[in-house]
């Protein structure tokens, strides 16, 4: 008899016993990891509101214990769950996901596009354009 790690319910098994969940998750340090990442997101966006997990998933219809899970990146959040956290938010879901994705890229060593530009134009460059007028 075995106990199934998801459920921990003792179960005859034949085949294989599973893994544990830790195990098949593992991520080497410095790895972004996109449930995290999707987690602090929205962590940050309910505390700079001043609201409670309580409050959020009373709105989202989820219930507190899986919200929670869900911004300490224990749980991965269905579409439809996300969306329902973002409106309770208020808080359209691309641009949590554009937020979750430029994490991802610094994570990674990559500046995302919009990091790019710089926030003005040098003078050198505007000597220049004049010039040609």
């Amino acid at each position: 008899m075995t106990m199934e790690l998801r459920t921990g319910v003792n179960r005859k098994n034949d085949g294989p016993t599973r893994i544990a969940p830790e195990a098949a998750t593992h991520v080497p340090a410095g790895q972004a990891l996109l449930r995290r990442e999707l987690g602090e997101v929205l962590r940050a966006y309910r505390q700079r509101q001043g609201r409670t997990l309580r409050e959020v998933s009373s709105d989202a219809r989820v219930s507190l214990g899986y919200l929670s899970e869900v911004e300490r990146g224990q749980k991965e959040a269905s579409s439809e769950l996300l969306a329902s956290i973002c409106r309770a938010l208020n808080v359209p879901l691309s641009h949590v996901l554009r937020l979750v994705a430029d994490r991802i890229d610094l994570s990674e060593g990559r500046v995302p596009p919009h990091m790019r530009i710089p926030d003005e134009v040098p003078d050198e460059l505007v000597r220049a354009e004049l010039a040609k007028r």
